[in-house]
């Protein structure tokens, strides 16, 4: 089976036991698309098969949260999991929201949190976190795409929804937004609703998806390689190129139909019969290459 499953995440359960889950139901090679904090609920695109080869495509597509931010304390993970770390009064009213978000909209910098999964000198931050010893991190550029207040309950909380870029630490928009406000703020309840292509009134349980599996319609509920990565243009490749397909070699772009190649461009190659065989760029050398064999 090759494609990817939906899997709405519930809380405790960290992505690599869900892949873990996955893998036992469906029998399957199995590979997460980004992580999600345990506490964290909602999608989780899980690639089976052959698509896990496409795992870093959809991991680098846009996201979306709905979030929870609560004022008044400061934790050291910056959220409810963490010990407080800093309490300030919180003097905040919806017309001083409204003046602060525009400028966490667009492209800015965060510094990632030091309970997080970057790897630094080959160990991740937490694990320095964890041994109470503080690392320099360097300022990564992201994007907001909009933030929309949802709910307010203010002075204690707000909930925002966010749609960004990947790499975005939702807990470091909530704790910078509290700063910016002049108050101290962490992150509470966090429910991705999509990533990429991927919402989640599309997704399924893993309770769902071994009822399914075990009823014989899983395969229904299976994104195919191709849905999921529609949005790239397609291209066919002749017969007469077979053996250099399957040999994952470079092509001429004589053996390619398609009205025009632009150099360094990712294409959804297909073989004469019309099954996928890859994706494939333009080299600029009078050839196209592979850069995934999905054979």
């Amino acid at each position: 089976m090759n494609g990817i499953v939906n899997i709405h995440k519930e809380k405790g359960y960290t992505s690599h036991d869900v892949v873990n889950i996955v893998r036992r139901i469906t029998k399957c090679k199995a590979g997460h698309t980004g992580t999600l904090d345990p506490n964290a609920t909602g999608v989780l695109p899980v690639c089976l098969g052959r698509a896990t080869k496409i795992a870093d495509y959809i991991m680098a597509d846009d996201k979306e949260y709905v979030a929870q931010v609560i004022f008044g304390a400061a934790t050291d993970t910056q959220d409810t999991t963490g010990e407080i770390v800093d309490r300030k009064p919180v003097d905040v009213d919806m017309h001083k929201v409204y003046n602060v978000l525009p400028q966490f909209v667009g492209q800015i910098t965060q510094i990632p949190p030091m309970y997080s999964a970057i790897k630094v000198d080959g160990k991740k931050l937490y694990e320095y976190a964890r041994q109470g010893t503080e690392i320099e991190r360097k300022a990564r550029h992201i994007t907001i795409h909009a933030i929309e207040v949802l709910a307010e309950h203010l002075p204690e909380s707000i909930r925002i929804r966010v749609a960004c870029s990947k790499g975005t630490y939702i807990r470091t928009l909530c704790t910078d937004l509290g700063a910016a406000l002049g108050t101290a703020a962490h992150m509470g309840e966090l429910v991705r609703t999509k990533s990429g292509g991927f919402c989640l009134e599309n997704s399924i349980t893993l309770a769902q998806l071994e009822e399914l599996t075990v009823a014989g319609q899983l395969q229904q509920n299976v994104i195919s390689i191709e849905s999921a990565l529609a949005h790239f243009p397609k291209i066919n490749i002749s017969s007469h190129a077979d053996k250099w397909l399957k040999n994952g070699n470079k092509i001429p772009v004589g053996f390619v139909s398609c009205d025009k190649l632009q150099d360094g461009v990712e294409y959804l190659a297909f073989d004469a019969s019309g099954s996928l065989a890859g994706i494939y760029v333009a080299t600029g050398d009078g050839h196209i290459k592979p850069k995934v064999v999905l054979f």
